[in-house]
């Protein structure tokens, strides 16, 4: 498994787990810091993926390179 892949989702388990811990805000009513928090982290996430796979693809792309020298 890529590194792009799995880092992004052992980070996905940590926010399950954060999530659940910090129920007792969702629970207190503070809905909109509740899923702002969790949504910042899943873009963070999401981002981190694609820059990821694109300094994946742009380190084939130099090896490559390298080999047809």
């Amino acid at each position: 498994m890529k590194k792009s892949t799995y880092i992004p989702l052992l980070l996905l388990v940590y926010l399950g787990v954060m999530s659940y811990i910090g129920r007792g805000e969702f629970f207190a009513g503070h809905y909109l810091y509740y899923f702002g928090i969790i949504g910042a982290t899943l873009l963070c996430i999401i981002l981190l993926h694609f820059f990821m796979k694109k300094r994946d693809s742009l380190r084939r792309e130099r090896e490559k390179d390298v080999d047809r020298r």
